[in-house]
């Protein structure tokens, strides 16, 4: 009897071969869900969810996030892949094989009576070494356009068709060569604002030097083009606002009404006045534009007092774009207009509004050395532009650790295969059991490129064969050429992957596996019975 039972006789448990079952036949499982979507030639999967809506994609983070396990192993398996794709935006399916292939192997081993802490203490020792070769192959880059799109290209492959792959690469790199500016401060993600509208094809998705505002101005006299445009930004109330403690007026006639009202809006006519005053004073010998873009309200006779000075007004901006707006534009955002002067003004070489569909939009572009700029998604529907928000999202992670790294590594499963011949190579200077698990690591590694044989569909034995020989006879890392199945040179192909995201999965992957197998009991000390 379990000791458990003594302290909860209603608890459910599992113990020893029975527990290691349980682990083992819950990452196979995920291993099988998950293997058909790796790489450029991988199947998509549709989730429907109950309310019906439809996804359609091939991105192993976004299955693992809206799929539910109740298996508990399957789940913990599932959130730490979740987790290695949000600490380097990559890497959640080969975790997730790789997870499931040790399980695999070790399996055979353990039946036939190898001690699990003796296994265990073979991968790590495996896994220390991989990660010195991992090392050994970087291969260091200069942050310039070509190696990062030929990188960008390789990440967005695994993810949409190859014409709309290229296409989001050029404008990953371009948007975040634009956001680093001189590369002397921190890379931030978050001036990359990504806006969807549903309208034409996905391949007219395009790169805004500047920002895309989803609201316009509120009067019809305003005007909708500017050129040559100054730009201020504030967090100003234009309009009345209710007093923070109950209050009246008392009046006797609708003279005195109408002075309390006149008085009770004069602060509010004169920030406007002091907007219109500059606005005159700097565009009235020329053609330049006037935009005022706030993120409080702007009442209507204050919207009517800027269309007449022919001044753009947009209200209520979102809080999120007021930071992209300076890093776009220039210039400062005000919270008052005591010292409004030129100097605290952005730029903006065309503002224009432009309706799609029941939306209006307002384009700030032209913008001098913007380092905050627009991504526009336009697809025909909503599960579309999912998609493609998915996809950049890893290919903008995919730069950023390329930039971060200054290096990259050959793709194509060119680190699995040399990292299989070294340990089989070396794994005769581990000495005991402890080098069965050194080769159970070696093999386990090799379900990468297996994967990708299998998806491209290519003989899986033929295939591995003549990649293993090819890569212990060459100088250089040898991959699999997905087209004709052969052995190639990623270098030559210009097919990278990161650095930082290889480290990351065989340290998960490897630590997980150990916690697996080094699991000897499973227990549920509650009401319901344990469903393995």
């Amino acid at each position: 009897m379990a000791s458990i039972t003594l302290l909860n006789p209603k608890a459910q448990f599992a113990r020893a071969a029975q527990a290691l079952g349980i682990n083992i036949t819950a990452a196979t499982g995920l291993q099988r869900l998950m293997a058909s979507n790796l790489g450029p030639k991988g199947t998509t999967k549709m989730l429907v969810s109950p309310a019906g809506d439809i996804k359609i994609t091939k991105d192993g983070n976004v299955l693992l996030h809206e799929m539910h396990f109740c298996h508990p192993t399957a789940s913990m398996i599932a959130r730490a892949s979740t987790a290695q794709d949000a600490a380097t935006g990559d890497g959640t399916t080969s975790t997730v094989l790789l997870i499931g292939e040790l399980l695999k192997q070790a399996e055979m081993l353990i039946a036939d009576g190898l001690h699990p802490r003796l296994l265990t203490a073979g991968i790590m020792l495996a896994k220390e070494r991989a990660q010195l070769l991992l090392q050994s192959l970087c291969i260091p880059i200069e942050v310039e356009r070509d190696p990062l799109l030929a990188l960008a290209q390789t990440s967005l492959r695994t993810k949409v068709d190859r014409n709309l792959a290229d296409l989001l690469a050029d404008i990953c790199v371009k948007a975040v060569l634009s956001i680093r500016g001189d590369g002397q401060t921190l890379l931030d993600l978050n001036m990359i604002e990504l806006m969807d509208i549903k309208q034409y094809t996905t391949m007219d998705t395009q790169l805004v030097d500047g920002l895309v505002l989803d609201h316009g101005g509120r009067h019809v006299n305003m005007p909708t083009r500017l050129e040559q445009a100054y730009i201020l930004t504030c967090n100003v109330s234009l309009e009345l606002e209710k007093t923070s403690v109950d209050s009246s007026f008392c009046y006797k006639s609708a003279e005195e009404r109408e002075k309390c009202v006149n008085e009770e809006h004069r602060f509010i006519d004169q920030r406007v006045a002091k907007i219109i005053a500059l606005k005159t004073k700097l565009c009235s010998d020329n053609k330049n534009g006037f935009v005022v873009i706030n993120q409080k309200g702007i009442d209507i006779p204050s919207l009517e007092a800027f269309a007449e000075a022919g001044i753009l007004a947009l209200r209520r901006a979102k809080r999120r774009n007021m930071e992209r707006l300076m890093r776009a534009c220039g210039g400062e955002a005000l919270h008052s207009l005591e010292e409004l002067s030129e100097e605290h003004l952005g730029y903006a070489g065309l503002v224009y509004e432009k309706q799609l569909g029941d939306t209006k939009y307002t384009f700030v572009k032209q913008c001098r050395n913007p380092t905050s700029v627009t991504i526009l998604i336009r697809a025909p529907s909503r599960h579309q532009s999912e998609t493609i928000k998915d996809a950049i999202r890893d290919g903008l992670h995919a730069i950023q650790n390329a930039i971060v790294d200054a290096c990259v590594l050959p793709g194509g499963g060119a680190f699995e295969l040399l990292a299989y011949n070294a340990l089989t190579k070396s794994k005769a200077e581990v000495k005991g059991k402890a080098q069965l698990g050194v080769r159970l690591f070696a093999d386990a590694l090799l379900v990468i490129p297996k994967t990708l044989a299998i998806n491209s569909g290519f003989d899986v034995q033929d295939t591995i064969v003549k990649l293993t020989t090819a890569a212990r006879d060459s100088e250089q890392p040898i991959g699999l050429d997905l087209e004709t199945g052969e052995p190639m040179v990623p270098q030559e192909r210009q097919i990278y992957d990161n650095y930082c995201v290889k480290k990351q999965i065989l340290n998960s992957c490897s630590i997980i596996a150990c916690n697996l197998l080094l699991t000897d009991e499973i227990m549920q000390a509650g009401m319901t019975s344990f469903k393995g």
